[in-house]
């Protein structure tokens, strides 16, 4: 038997692989999720996250500390709002001694060469869970806006390098940057959720935040998953608007999302590889249906081959550690 070209031959040995590999995963491409709550030498596992901790600023700096060591270079921060300081306002997110800047700033001091990177929307301040200020049963826009910028420009002051707004309300990018540009804040980044879907994977963060929503759904702002040029052209509105980087999420159930707004785009497009899709391997794992170390880099990897430079991902240090062996 003759053949003119044996494709195995470059399957044949792990080296040869590893050599002619299209695409290479490295623990500089993650962005680590961290959530905080009050107290301090305070961690707690979260019941739908199995492996994943709410943790005090104190601790949370111990595991950035970790991540670092492990070639981690960014964080993304989540904080944990006491039920008596939620209101319709969401004043408490652009408190100067809030959670989040307090996190920041301590952050910042322990690690100045961390990416620290802050989540904007209100869910977590908002005695409804929405991502927004309601009004006659209704989530506003423009009123949102103004208090996102508030916010933006709290954790700026803070010391966070990028500001991350997901909450999807129209316009938010445009009054964002021009906020930090009015008020000097010209060296802090956004990173826009740009195509952020109305999905059912987020579930184990709302629980890990208590953030899920008090009445209705968040479809009037979230993208309808059955959208694919919606998300091109939201993502190109927020460039135009001033995005540094953009953000696809969820992840692993829109691939194809990444692969569109990567060859629309020449900014950096990452994406966030959501609680519930970390969710689903951990269950399975657990059951003995799959090998949870190579489902975690078999899962990155193909969110990277997608098209995203940066991916959001609960699996951070797991992954960073498998890397490193």
């Amino acid at each position: 038997m003759y053949l003119q070209r044996r494709n195995r031959i470059l399957r044949s040995h792990a080296a040869l692989r590893s050599i002619v590999a299209e695409t290479v995963l490295t623990p500089a491409d993650f962005i680590a999720p961290l959530f905080i709550d009050e107290g301090s030498g305070y961690s707690q596992e979260i019941p739908s996250m199995q492996g994943y901790y709410r943790r005090s600023i104190d601790l949370t700096i111990e595991e950035a500390k970790v991540l670092w060591s492990l070639g981690v270079k960014c964080v993304l921060l989540f904080i944990k709002c006491e039920d008596e300081l939620k209101d319709n306002t969401g004043k408490e997110a652009w408190n100067k001694d809030g959670l989040m800047q307090r996190a920041v700033k301590a952050l910042k001091d322990a690690l100045p060469e961390m990416i620290v990177m802050t989540d904007v929307a209100l869910d977590p301040y908002s005695e409804y869970g929405h991502d927004g200020i309601v009004q006659d049963g209704q989530i506003v826009n423009d009123e949102t806006v103004e208090a996102l910028v508030k916010m933006s420009l709290s954790h700026a002051e803070a010391g966070a390098d990028f500001v991350a707004p997901s909450d999807m309300m129209d316009g938010r990018i445009g009054a964002i940057r021009q906020g930090l540009e009015q008020h000097t804040y010209t060296r802090t980044g956004i990173m826009s959720y740009s195509a952020k879907y109305a999905s059912c994977f987020y579930g184990p963060f709302r629980d890990a935040l208590d953030s899920a929503p008090g009445f209705g759904d968040k479809k009037t702002y979230q993208m309808d998953y059955a959208n694919r040029r919606e998300a091109v052209k939201e993502t190109l509105m927020d460039i135009e608007e001033g995005a540094d980087i953009v953000m696809i999420k969820p992840a692993m159930a829109y691939l194809d999302i990444i692969r569109e707004v990567r060859d629309a785009v020449t900014v950096p497009v990452s994406a966030y590889h959501v609680s519930g899709e970390y969710a689903m391997i951990k269950a399975a794992a657990q059951m003995g249906w799959l090998q949870e170390d190579k489902a975690i880099l078999e899962s990155l990897t193909s969110i990277k081959r997608a098209g995203a430079d940066l991916i959001a991902t609960y699996f951070a240090k797991d992954a960073a550690m498998l890397l490193n062996a």
